[in-house]
């Protein structure tokens, strides 16, 4: 069994809840913040309220609307991809000469 690899216990954890309400748990942290509590949850209070306190709704709506933004068919990203592959062709020295000169302006930057 190893040695010193559980979190430290605090056995009365303070526990806030946005309605105000606090209570004490066993917990690995010494306070937790929560949004709903048995005093203000819709179940246990009776009423029928929507919780959405932290915009759920609207970061779904918004990731789903940026997931939309970058949809590239199989077609564009083929056609980018053997555009890229051309440019790195292009770009490498055609001669020996050519790529003695890459050579040696590589190591006068790497020098300074």
């Amino acid at each position: 069994m190893q040695v010193d690899i559980h979190p430290k216990w605090y056995p009365e954890a303070k526990v806030t809840c946005a309605c105000g309400n606090t209570f004490s748990v066993g917990a690995t942290v010494p306070e937790i913040q929560v949004e709903v509590c048995y005093n203000c949850h819709p179940f246990y209070t009776g009423q029928m309220k929507y919780v959405d306190t932290a915009g759920r709704v609207d970061a779904f709506v918004a990731k789903r609307k940026k997931a939309q933004k970058k949809v590239m068919s199989k077609t564009e990203k083929r056609h980018l991809k053997r555009e890229r592959k051309i440019r790195e062709e292009l770009e490498k020295p055609s001669t020996l000469e050519e790529l003695r000169k890459g050579m040696k302006s590589k190591k006068s930057k790497a020098k300074s």
